[in-house]
């Protein structure tokens, strides 16, 4: 009796661990069915980066592809990274101006002109801040004090 109690936790075992293979099994078809459907979704899409800027930089760099999608999702890459530099760049320039401007554009009139109630919304980036956002991403871009 005992023999047959040892081969039933066994047996439970090993259909516990045959679920979490089939539940891993079903989350890897969901996966691949989700990057399936993503690779068709890139044939239609065109990135803001054009191919030809992109064929460029992967022949310069040595990397030789046939496959437009490929192509296309280095490019989306590219593209978010871009896009993540230049958001960060735009808080760093909100949060200097907000810092800087309180006091300052309390003096300026609400007419037209160019203190106008327009003109204070917008912000202007700086090489500054687009250094320190860089900076985020371990990329030095700051040019030295002195030039000699």
């Amino acid at each position: 009796s005992t023999s047959s109690a040892s081969g039933g936790s066994s047996t439970n075992a090993t259909t516990g661990t045959g679920s979490s293979q089939s539940r891993q099994a079903a989350e890897d078809a969901r996966k691949d069915r989700t990057l399936a459907e993503f690779m068709l979704m890139l044939d239609d899409y065109e990135p803001l980066i054009p191919n030809e800027v992109t064929d460029y930089y992967l022949q310069k760099v040595g990397f030789e592809c046939e496959d437009p999608r490929l192509k296309r999702l280095l490019s989306l890459a590219a593209q978010k990274f871009v896009s993540d530099i230049a958001a960060d760049a735009f808080q760093h320039a909100r949060i200097r101006t907000n810092a800087a401007g309180g006091r300052a554009r309390a003096n300026q009139p609400l007419y037209g002109g160019p203190g106008s109630l327009k003109d204070r919304t917008r912000t202007t980036l700086t090489m500054d801040d687009l250094s320190a956002a860089l900076q985020e991403y371990g990329i030095n871009a700051r040019k030295p004090d002195y030039y000699l």
